[in-house]
């Protein structure tokens, strides 16, 4: 009999699906299962894309400051899409202070084609701007351009006033404003930038490119002696009732402008001030006669050659009358004199004589040398170029001995003072911190030359014609000069033009200061005179006592002093150098001055006159 296989009982898989059950719960609760882990992966993988985005701004942020740090502008993004000018860097002193900077601001502008109604629009943004013009507003709503400027560089409060206007059409771009937290400090050294961020004048211009590029610019400008030189020249001009004044503070060891102002200024945040009266710079644009300061490198000239020395002797005892004109002193010894006398009572006479001694063409190749017959070489492109006779003849250099007849800058005057007291070298005026080997300097004149001339400096201060800039125990030495201003045929009388070139200690120069007043009036305090040692040799003084307050310059810190000059009161005119000038009867006319055009317009500017137009000057 075959046997069957009984088949399986389906009770023990029922009780296998009901134990399953048990185990991972229904099948409901398992899809719930599911759905949970689902989101748990969800969040993971958020929270992975959350860490790594925040991981991706934190390393942008340190890449965009690293940026800043280096020579890589950074960009700001307009607000309806696409790329501003690049960040445009700052402009700080010598010591790191904020002189220019950008900062970001909203500008407001319009596409007129989706103006519904472009008058009441018009009217709208005059009420939030009320000083834009309605019709200036209305005429470009009214145009057929996509887009057209309502106003650049607003305020945050102006951005809210317009942007709760709700005109359709009417937007902001994010974009830079150059500004100026100094004010008009250091103006006309600084310049100014467009709306656009480009320099417009002054080191902006000239660093234009360097500062586009991200490139930070110090300068060698001191912010508190600038202040200092600004309030002073200001006090001055008020007192004296002077057009207009000038100053510069250099470095007479490398040649760097400490200090540099110039008035009427401007403020270069304003617009409204940008007048070409106050941005013309007097310091680097104005050309003018500097008088006796000029005595300065004439006499050096003398000394250098050798023939020349201490105890020569030039003749002054009667005015030098040359075709129609007449050479004077005005404070006349009629007698010979030293050369220190010479320098001491300002001689126009012994000046004149001792520079035809020296021949015409050495004359005028010494102030080749010094750089007085071409433009100076610095961080600007307001430069002007000097003025001087075609034809150097004889009667030139009678002139141009005590400084008529040739017309430079301030900072020209600046810059030889200095290669004169500080050893013998020239150096190129620098409005940028020097390092040790930026500019090594060109000898002009002898070392030994170089003391004699300060020992000269230094006797005018003590009992000359600059008493009035003498500090006591600062060995200050300096040179007055006084020139009525050049006119069409001759000279404005009484329109004087009254610097000093004042320096210290002449131990062991380091500062040159020079201040000069545009037609600076005589008050009762001056006597009526309104010359150079009554004017502007007090305004050195105060300028040198800030000085030694600001740096902590103390008399015991000067080395010790410079031997005396002994003056004789009535030299032995045994050294007396030939007078060999033009006699009266010669025939001799004076030459036109060479026609160099100034790098800039000057409503004060004045030109060299013609040497023709000798007649009695300050002597100063």
């Amino acid at each position: 009999m075959r046997l069957r296989r009984r088949s399986a009982s389906p009770e023990p898989a029922a009780a296998a699906n009901a134990a399953a059950g048990a185990r991972y719960g229904s099948v409901q609760e398992r899809l719930k299962g599911d759905a949970q882990e689902t989101a748990r992966q969800r969040i993971v993988i958020a929270s992975m894309i959350f860490v790594m985005a925040f991981v991706a701004v934190g390393l942008r942020m340190s890449y965009v400051s690293l940026l800043r740090d280096g020579a890589e502008p950074t960009e700001r993004v307009a607000a309806r899409g696409g790329s501003i000018q690049a960040e445009r860097a700052d402009i700080v002193d010598r010591n790191g202070v904020v002189l220019a900077t950008s900062v970001p601001v909203m500008s407001a502008f319009v596409n007129p084609r989706l103006l519904l109604d472009p008058q009441d629009a018009a009217r709208k943004i005059v009420g939030a701007l009320p000083e834009l013009k309605y019709d200036d507003v209305r005429e470009k709503l009214e145009g057929d351009k996509t887009f057209v400027w309502i106003k650049r560089g607003l305020s945050p409060r102006e951005q809210d006033k317009v942007n709760r206007l709700g005109i359709p059409g009417l937007e902001f771009q994010a974009e830079e404003r150059r500004i100026y937290p100094q004010g008009t400090a250091a103006a006309h050294v600084l310049g100014y930038a467009s709306v656009d961020n480009a320099g417009l004048a002054g080191v902006e211009r000239f660093f234009d490119q360097q500062l586009q590029s991200g490139e930070t610019l110090q300068l060698a400008i001191d912010l508190r002696l600038q202040r200092m030189v600004e309030r002073e020249i200001a006090a001055a001009v008020k007192k004296f009732s002077a057009i207009g004044a000038t100053a510069i503070v250099m470095d007479a060891t490398n040649g760097e402008v400490l200090a540099m102002a110039s008035l009427p200024t401007f403020d270069p945040n304003s617009t409204k001030t940008l007048t070409n009266e106050a941005l013309f710079n007097r310091a680097t644009l104005g050309v003018y006669e500097q008088g006796s300061t000029f005595k300065i490198f004439n006499t050096a000239m003398a000394l250098d050659t050798g023939k020349v020395t201490l105890s020569s002797v030039f003749d002054a005892t009667s005015p030098i009358k040359i075709d129609r004109f007449t050479i004077n002193d005005d404070h006349a010894q009629r007698r010979p004199l030293t050369v220190p006398e010479l320098f001491k009572f300002s001689s126009n006479i012994a000046s004149a004589k001792m520079a035809v001694a020296m021949g015409t063409e050495t004359q005028r190749a010494f102030f080749d040398k010094i750089g007085f017959l071409k433009p100076l070489t610095t961080q600007l492109t307001e430069l002007a170029a000097p003025l001087y006779p075609r034809h150097w003849m004889t009667i030139n250099t009678m002139t141009i001995a005590f400084g008529h007849g040739i017309s430079v800058t301030p900072l020209h005057l600046a810059t030889g003072a200095a290669a004169v007291v500080n050893g013998g070298m020239l150096y190129s005026p620098s409005l940028v911190k020097r390092n040790a080997a930026s500019d090594p300097g060109r000898r002009i004149i002898q070392a030994k030359t170089s003391v004699m001339m300060r020992q000269l400096l230094r006797l005018n201060v003590v009992d000359g014609t600059g008493k009035k800039a003498d500090v006591p125990g600062y060995e200050v030495g300096g040179k007055t000069g006084t020139a009525e201003k050049a006119a069409r045929g001759g000279y404005r009388q009484k329109a004087l033009i009254s610097s000093f070139a004042g320096m210290f200690p002449m131990n062991d120069p380091k500062f040159v200061i020079v201040v000069s007043l545009d037609e600076p009036k005589g008050i009762a305090e001056t006597a009526g005179y309104a010359t150079a040692g009554m004017v502007a040799a007090p305004s050195v003084k105060t300028l040198i006592e800030e000085i030694a307050s600001l740096y902590g310059i103390l008399p015991g810190d000067l080395k010790e002093g410079l031997p005396p000059i002994e003056i004789a009161s009535t030299p032995v005119p045994a050294q007396v150098v030939p007078p060999q000038f033009v006699p009266a009867n010669a025939r001799h006319r004076a030459q036109e001055p060479r026609k160099a055009l100034p790098a800039g317009p000057g409503p004060n500017q004045t030109a060299a006159a013609p040497a023709a137009g000798v007649r009695r000057v300050a002597a100063e």
